[in-house]
């Protein structure tokens, strides 16, 4: 899935002593950024790159979008995370994930079958 937008997107990465965090994302138009990839590295989860990298990217653009959003699956690890940085639920695409991979993905026991957009104003 990263090839399909890695050559029209933007990479952000927190280098702090080592690679922390990494955040792609790509012009939708209409003034709408989207967060395609959101990681951190597992040994720095929960120390706040990722909420540092939004702000980051909300601070970058916030001339050129008026709308930040990201599409992740309806985990109860990512949903609330996103929900915590200031994003709303803004529509979901049923069956994204079976759809689209060959594999069932699996996050916090859950397995992904829809994909769920979020959005913040920035």
């Amino acid at each position: 899935m990263i090839d399909r937008y890695l050559d029209r997107g933007k990479m952000y990465v927190i280098n702090d002593d080592g690679v922390k965090c990494e955040c792609v994302v790509t012009d939708e138009e209409n003034g709408v950024l989207e967060i395609k990839n959101l990681a951190t590295n597992p040994k720095y989860q929960g120390e706040g790159y990722a909420k540092a990298m939004i702000d980051f990217i909300c601070q970058k653009y916030r001339h050129n979008y008026s709308i930040l959003q990201v599409g992740t699956g309806d985990s109860p690890l990512t949903v609330p995370f996103y929900e915590k940085c200031g994003f709303i639920r803004s529509h979901v695409v049923a069956n994204s994930f079976t759809d689209n991979y060959d594999h069932p993905i699996y996050e916090a026991g859950v397995q992904l079958v829809d994909m769920v957009y979020l959005r913040r104003e920035i």
